[in-house]
């Protein structure tokens, strides 16, 4: 072969596609099989097959296959031998205390190493309350005329917004590997979404404690935040096993 030959052939190699392309399709799979595991379309133990899955996504079973492989590993579905991927079933007791007690552990230590930079964090938190304070008045808006919210779709923003102001104080903790737990935690704290009764929302007590724990970065004293956030997820715990 001539080297002009040669030269032609490389040039009639196809380009290699991007990856990102697929890594979107995929997170964008994922996150819609993660809304219908918290909206209630799919109870615990329902069936979810790749196949039916991929149809009603319009995409092919791989990314469905891959989606399904990365919630497994957040413990929101489970693999069954021969019978394929199942919705997990809701948080027993002793899970729901072991979550609070990772939340504690996690979240404490990361208000304790956020105390420092409590200058440039209070106008990120002060951000992230409003939001969490406006998407709760939106909630509020939908009781009043009549509606009560039992749509998962009219709620997604109000839990993204509340556990955004939880992620905004984590952040500034400043670890990256602290930082990589919470995005493993947030699946387990929105797993409590899936059998919660959304007329029975504890709405009103999140946004005040969450006041309460902005109002003490702005005091200044480094113990007040801690204590704040103790006392929010503490009332949480309690909220959530007096539901159960």
């Amino acid at each position: 072969m001539s080297r002009e030959d040669s030269g032609a052939a490389v040039a009639r190699k196809p380009a290699r596609k991007p990856v990102v392309p697929r890594r979107v399709l995929r997170d964008g799979v994922y996150d819609a099989i993660l809304e219908k595991l918290l909206d209630g379309s799919t109870p615990p133990g329902s069936s979810l097959g790749i196949d039916s899955l991929a149809r009603e996504l319009e995409v092919s079973p791989t990314p469905v296959r891959e989606a399904l492989v990365q919630l497994e590993h957040t413990g929101l579905v489970s693999r069954v031998a021969l019978k394929g991927y199942r919705v997990a079933p809701p948080l027993s007791p002793e899970q729901l205390a072991e979550l609070f007690d990772m939340r504690g552990i996690l979240e404490i230590a990361a208000v304790e190493r956020a105390v420092s930079q409590a200058e440039d964090l209070v106008p990120e938190l002060r951000a992230a309350h409003a939001q969490h304070v406006l998407c709760a008045h939106r909630v509020r808006k939908l009781r009043g005329t009549g509606g009560r919210p039992t749509d998962f779709a009219d709620l997604r923003e109000y839990f993204a917004a509340d556990w955004e102001f939880h992620l905004t104080i984590m952040r500034a903790a400043g670890n990256r590997f602290l930082n990589r737990a919470a995005d493993q935690l947030s699946a387990h704290v929105h797993r409590l979404r899936q059998t919660a009764d959304h007329g029975a929302m504890d709405i009103d007590q999140a946004v005040d404690e969450h006041a309460a724990i902005l109002a003490a970065f702005e005091s200044g004293d480094p113990e007040r935040p801690v204590a704040a956030m103790r006392a929010h997820l503490g009332a949480v715990a309690r909220r959530v096993s007096a539901d159960g």
